[in-house]
């Protein structure tokens, strides 16, 4: 059930998000968004269970629905690149691994995992951009009637903090995921204090 409703959380929120020119021109919200939804989920996940590798299920989780999802744009008749599948499992292994290596102490997981998470995932992700067909190109020839306005993808211009949206969003991401993956082990204890709670009735 939580894997279900937390990978439907993250395709919802990601939902423009996962257009390849999309994810292209806005890389470091991309980013941000990402990371957060991954340390939220992998953490709750880890700090739930105690076990080492429920991070990179969750990540599999995900990128197996993308697939699907992106299957079915490819099915109408939409290019193989229009939408990117988002590479979560790496850094969800990484997440895995600082859990595993500090012998399940969660405030390693917090502050390591979570680093380890925001600065990896903008590597991966633009690694993956790289590789598909020219995303503006693509976002010009097959357009959504229904993508906002403020959406509309634009050619990126290079201004004085954008030379390197990698960077940019992996020093964002090392910051703010320490923040996401504590709120993640947050999560597990406000459900096992409800879990106590709705004991007394049975």
């Amino acid at each position: 059930m939580v894997a279900v409703n937390s990978t439907l959380l993250t395709i919802n929120a990601g939902d423009y998000i996962f257009y390849t020119d999309w994810a292209w021109t806005s890389f470091v919200i991309f980013s941000i968004s990402q990371t957060l939804m991954l340390a939220v989920g992998a953490a709750y996940y880890l700090t739930f269970t105690g076990v080492p590798g429920t991070a990179t299920y969750y990540a599999l989780i995900m990128t197996v629905y993308t697939w699907i999802a992106k299957g079915a744009w490819f099915a109408l008749g939409y290019p193989y690149d229009f939408i990117v599948t988002p590479v979560w499992l790496p850094s969800a292994m990484l997440m895995d691994l600082a859990y595993w290596a500090t012998k399940k102490n969660k405030h390693s997981l917090i502050l390591f995992g979570g680093v380890l998470c925001g600065m990896s995932l903008p590597l991966f992700n633009m690694v993956n951009l790289i590789t598909v067909a020219d995303p503006l190109e693509t976002a010009f020839k097959y357009p959504r009637p229904t993508l906002p306005p403020y959406m509309t993808p634009i050619e990126p211009q290079v201004g004085k903090f954008y030379n390197s949206p990698v960077a940019l969003g992996a020093g964002a991401g090392a910051v703010l995921s320490v923040t996401f993956t504590a709120l993640g082990c947050k999560l597990t204890t406000w459900t096992y204090r409800w879990m106590a709670a709705w004991s007394k009735w049975d």
